[in-house]
């Protein structure tokens, strides 16, 4: 079950960055709108042209700002369960922590052997 709901927010955080992406080339798309409009136009087409960019803008800094609290969230979610866990399996912990630092003293130690000619 732990598995399924990982590959669901993996999918809910590929599809907000997503969701980002295409506000941010939206609010892009809509800058340069306004550069071309503001360089020899004025009235109607102008104030258009800036309200587009304004809501753009907004819609991009409130969902970057969302995608901010979210993140943080989960990873906030994510260490608590890397405590509890630790918690839960202190000597397992110990013991995978053990096997990794052999594992990169050994790689370590093979790697500085080579003999130069």
């Amino acid at each position: 079950m732990k598995m399924n709901e990982s590959l669901v927010e993996t999918n809910v955080v590929r599809a907000d960055t997503d969701k980002i992406l295409a506000d941010l080339r939206m609010l892009a798309t809509d800058t340069e709108a306004l550069l071309r409009a503001t360089a020899g136009q004025t009235g109607e087409r102008l104030v258009a042209v800036r309200a587009r960019a304004d809501a753009s803008l907004a819609a991009a800094k409130t969902r970057v700002e969302s995608f901010g609290r979210v993140t943080a969230d989960r990873t906030r979610a994510a260490g608590r369960a890397a405590d509890g866990y630790v918690h839960a399996n202190p000597w397992q912990v110990i013991a995978i922590g053990a096997a990794v630092g052999i594992v990169i003293g050994a790689l370590l130690t093979r790697g500085g052997t080579s003999e130069v000619q």
